[in-house]
């Protein structure tokens, strides 16, 4: 599959406007009185339930779209109860979460379907009091005809205004922003009572009744043939009920809707049906397997290190893989030339909620509760493992406790499926956290070495990057692509990246902020070295990098093989000063600071929001690093529809980015990952989580999303805040605080 990363946002984007002004508009309503489509429903007693049709991972899109519905409506929000959807493409559309794609995909159409509720009851109000609709008004779910004097609630003209035929999109008056009520003001999450109090919401809470709890042993080399188990001493574990054979298949390769590969492999293993999931997960070890083989049986960090090292030392598989001007030209011209060397680890999500899925399989039909960002594609693939009808599988779109990516794939939902049928019972399969590491979608590992040719003022006027990551027969995983959508491409107009693919048999995929958030780490740690190689202030080296304000037409390239003619999204570099300078004066940039304090500065363009940030930092003598503050600025567009939850996006992507860059690895030996707890991945704790600071520039640009683009510029800024504190300069992911000590 060849899919850049803004691919991935296009598909979603035609994907959700192809059905967003038909089918939504034109009667795909519930079959209840009041029910002004799938989403609006308002009963006799003056509810109004708005349904959110997207699967909530935490981005906060069971808020925010019904708000935009609501707004639209013209009901007050304390009038509103939010009702979850489940998964069922037919009735609600494409329902994705991935790729900061909900917002800018979303935000017109749910506008326009909270307008055209508001458009057939005032229909239905203009028939009942004999007046012309222009002449009614509404506000806090009511009518009124001023003329007249006579007024109506909202659930007075429901079951009139459910038969009258919805307005054509195009006709809806929107609101202006200045009369929004909604839109734009701090609502606390629907959810967010029921989460801090425990209430069932989340996939691993299901409950159906009978269930009974699975665990499934299977190799943690990718593809390994099962050698020898103990079944005996499993099944004499107390609350084990049951074991099951699991053939493994890999007939099961296939794509969900927006053109990511799905699962290939159903791997062989044991499943152990308990009373309770300990004691599956304690059979499960009881049966203590032995695993032989294996497709990645050959992958091993240290070997791919070397591999790496040699291919930069005897040349790229494929030199000029991307080729814009001539770079080795400008470079033999340069008045200085500036060279780096940079890596950077696989990653897993390791989201906080275990993976797990809880399915039923009764007379040819499947009901599954489940954490998905998927949720139609999670359908597709239970019914093809299966071998059953899509509409033979019900979905429960439960909560995610975290997915950032992970839950874009459902093959633990698979396994649930093909485990619940053979047991004949309701299952709940949970994974341990050792699984999650061994079995991820990771984030790829990457090699860069970097060389960039400056001219008099020190200036970069040639950029080249001779990159190594991860596929298979030579073509790089679409989790790994270098293209021509990626700074500093467009912005330096001499630009050549070289290719070499390392072979890697386990699954890679997509991780926050895909590809970009470990290309920023790569790019401004390398303008931050090119600044300090002529003696020029990070900032100003930046603003006169980005250069004048302008919309850069970037052409979107897959590889050197593949191209396309079609241009993507102008980066603009007025907007991206913009930030940069934005973050700056909020962080007193050039201030006068302690001794091993510094102030690292960086900015990157990804999901179509623009977004730069400044770290503070102070480095002890022990090497120890204390990240003091972080200070965001961030342009995503005109509107943004719920403050508190921007907020909050954009802080825990900044978190997470921290946690990431100061201790997170996953490496390979003998074919498994070696990583098994939180303990040999850590996640950012409370002491280490910094204030952050985040600002908003509202610009003249259609809304977009956040949940993603404020990670990437995170461990670069803090890298150049060590360097300026230690004069130390980190180049590779985790950082090693020992290169730190004084």
């Amino acid at each position: 599959m060849k899919a850049s990363r803004r691919e991935v946002l296009k598909a979603a984007a035609l994907a959700g406007g192809g059905l967003s002004l038909g089918w939504q508009l034109s009667g795909a309503k519930a079959s209840v009185p009041g029910a002004l489509s799938a989403f609006v429903i308002i009963g006799a007693d003056g509810s109004i339930r708005i349904t959110a049709h997207q699967p909530e991972i935490g981005q906060g899109v069971k808020t925010s779209f019904p708000m935009m519905i609501a707004e639209e409506l013209d009901v007050d929000w304390n009038q509103v109860t939010v009702e979850q959807a489940p998964g069922n493409r037919a009735v609600y559309g494409v329902q994705l979460a991935g790729g900061s794609s909900a917002t800018p995909t979303q935000f017109e159409r749910m506008r326009r379907l909270g307008a055209s509720a508001r458009a057939m009851l005032i229909a239905a109000a203009a028939k009942a009091w004999n007046v012309p609709a222009a002449e009614i008004t509404t506000g806090s779910a009511m009518l009124h005809h001023k003329a007249s004097g006579r007024s109506a609630r909202y659930a007075e003209m429901a079951e009139a205004a459910a038969s009258v035929t919805p307005p054509k999109p195009e006709s809806l008056a929107l609101k202006d922003p200045a009369q929004f009520k909604i839109l734009g003001r701090r609502i606390p999450g629907v959810d967010n009572r029921k989460v801090v109090t425990g209430a069932p919401l989340f996939g691993i809470d299901a409950r159906p009744p009978g269930l009974m709890y699975a665990a499934f042993a299977k190799s943690p080399v990718f593809g390994g043939k099962l050698k020898s188990a103990n079944k005996a001493a499993a099944l004499a574990v107390p609350g084990v009920k049951a074991l099951f054979d699991i053939a493994e298949r890999r007939d099961l390769k296939t794509e969900i809707d927006v053109g990511l590969p799905g699962i290939e492999v159903l791997p062989q293993g044991i499943a152990v049906i308990a009373t309770n999931s300990w004691a599956a997960l304690r059979g499960r070890d009881a049966l203590a397997a032995e695993w032989e083989g294996g497709d990645a049986a050959f992958q091993s960090s240290e070997a791919w290190e070397a591999a790496a090292t040699r291919a930069w030392a005897d040349g790229a598989q494929k030199p000029a893989y991307i080729n814009h001007g001539d770079a080795p030209a400008k470079m033999a011209g340069a008045t200085r030339r500036v060279k780096a060397d940079y890596r950077y680890p696989f990653l897993s999500h390791a989201a906080l909620e275990p993976i797990n899925a809880t399915a039923h399989v009764k007379d040819g039909k499947a009901e599954l509760w489940l954490s998905t960002q998927t949720p139609e594609d999670a359908r597709r693939m239970v019914a093809l493992a299966l071998g059953i009808k899509v509409e033979d599988v019900t979905l429960h779109l439960m909560r995610s406790g975290g997915g950032f990516g992970r839950r874009l794939m459902n093959d633990f939902a698979v396994e649930a499926a093909v485990i619940a049928k053979a047991a004949g019972v309701p299952v709940k399969l949970q994974w341990d956290r050792g699984q999650d590491f061994a079995h991820d979608w990771l984030r790829p590992a990457g090699w860069h070495r970097l060389e960039a040719g400056l001219d008099a003022n020190g200036n970069i006027i040639a950029w080249h990057d001779h990159f190594v990551s991860f596929g298979k027969d030579g073509v790089l995983n679409p989790t790994a692509v270098i293209d021509a959508s990626l700074f500093p491409s467009g912005v330096i107009r001499d630009y050549r990246a070289d290719l070499t693919v390392l072979p890697f048999a386990s699954t890679l995929g997509w991780l926050r902020a895909p590809i970009n958030n470990a290309f920023g780490f790569v790019t401004q740690g390398f303008i931050d070295e090119c600044a300090a190689a002529v003696g020029r202030d990070p900032l100003e080296y930046r603003r006169t990098l980005l250069g004048t304000p302008r919309a850069i037409p970037i052409a979107e390239e897959f590889s050197g093989e593949t191209k396309q003619d079609a241009k993507g999204t102008p980066y603009n570099t007025g907007r991206m000063r913009g930030v940069l300078d934005k973050a700056a004066a909020m962080a007193g940039w050039g201030r006068k600071l302690p001794a091993r304090r510094g102030m690292g500065i960086a900015f990157h363009f990804s999901h179509l929001g623009y977004f730069a940030n400044v770290v503070e930092a102070s480095v002890a003598a022990d090497g120890s690093v204390t990240v003091h503050g972080i200070w965001v600025a961030a342009d995503i567009g005109k509107h943004i529809v719920n403050l508190s939850g921007a907020e909050n996006q954009v802080q825990g992507s900044v978190i997470d980015a921290l946690g990431a860059a100061m201790g997170q690895r996953i490496s390979f030996a003998d074919g498994a990952v070696e990583q098994k707890n939180y303990g040999d991945f850590p996640l950012a704790r409370m002491n280490e989580a910094p204030p952050v600071e985040v600002a908003f520039l509202s610009t003249d640009y259609p809304t977009t999303g956040l949940g993603e683009p404020a990670y990437p510029s995170v461990a670069p800024a803090l890298a150049a805040a060590i360097f300026q504190a230690t004069g130390k300069r980190l180049r590779q992911l985790p950082f090693d605080t020992e290169l730190l000590k004084a």
